[in-house]
């Protein structure tokens, strides 16, 4: 896809993320919303999988570490045509094979089961190593909130991914600044987030987290380091794209009215 095409897909993704909501009347919207154009490029543009062949042994790999984000991607997997748009409107029934959170034996696609915060590095990182012993040549790319650094086991992990020299490995940090409870500088003090990576010896590089060029542009750096793994500090914005969610941590996890509704497929280019 074109990058005009990405911000069209990234608009999509965020309309199915509020009828996700709306219908089902559960989910986390607005995280989902600060990561929405780090997972269209990922998706659509970066990553090599087959939806007809979820299990490929040759694909790169995805691992939502801030899995309560799941609802956006969902909505990537049922657009790249991995399931029909249509099962979306279970999140979270009971049975429904897109759970609150990121459960891989349930979901075509998924990679990672992930939601108890802090494990996506660890696991990511296990991935990768498994690629080098193996001699394939997939690399894997994780997502992690700002807030979730504050769990130690994601020091653990980036201090091992260095020491191994995991340069097939790529984690974004989605640096909204908040977490559930309010800002993350209140809460666990992360910053400087980017010296903090760089301490730990890997490549670091700090974009605009909405801007898909400089995603794009940033995941082609990282594919030319080979001695370190690399991390994407992406400053973003939560519930980027709808204006009544932005600077509103309540859409943290909230369900929309139907005034709500209809005003924010109307705001992300749809015909509420």
């Amino acid at each position: 896809m074109e990058v005009q095409e990405l911000q069209q897909m990234s608009l999509q993704l965020r309309r199915d993320v509020v009828e996700m909501v709306y219908r089902t009347k559960d989910g986390h919207p607005s995280p989902s919303f600060s990561v929405a154009d780090i997972i269209t490029a990922l998706y659509f543009s970066v990553l090599h999988i087959d939806p007809a062949k979820p299990d490929w042994e040759d694909r790169d790999r995805l691992v939502l570490s801030k899995g309560h984000s799941c609802p956006v991607l969902y909505a990537a997997l049922a657009r790249r045509g991995f399931f029909p748009v249509e099962e979306l409107y279970t999140l979270r029934y009971l049975d429904s094979h897109l759970q609150g959170h990121p459960y891989a034996p349930k979901t075509k696609g998924l990679d990672a089961t992930t939601g108890s915060l802090g494990n996506g590095v660890s696991i990511g990182l296990g991935m990768a190593l498994a690629a080098r012993i193996r001699k394939k040549s997939y690399r894997v790319y994780v997502i992690t909130g700002d807030g979730e650094l504050g769990e130690g086991m994601i020091w653990e992990a980036a201090m091992a991914a260095s020491h191994q020299k995991a340069s097939n490995l790529t984690v974004f940090v989605d640096n909204n600044n908040y977490q559930s409870g309010g800002t993350v500088g209140e809460i666990s003090g992360p910053y400087p987030i980017d010296e903090k990576w760089k301490a730990f010896g890997w490549n670091v590089l700090s974009i605009d987290g909405h801007s898909i060029p400089q995603i794009l542009q940033a995941v082609e750096v990282a594919k030319a380091v080979k001695d370190r793994p690399t991390a994407i500090i992406c400053k973003t914005v939560k519930g980027n794209g709808v204006s009544f969610m932005v600077g509103e941590n309540s859409w943290h996890k909230r369900v929309y009215t139907e005034a709500e509704y209809e005003q924010a497929i109307k705001e992300l280019g749809g015909n509420g």
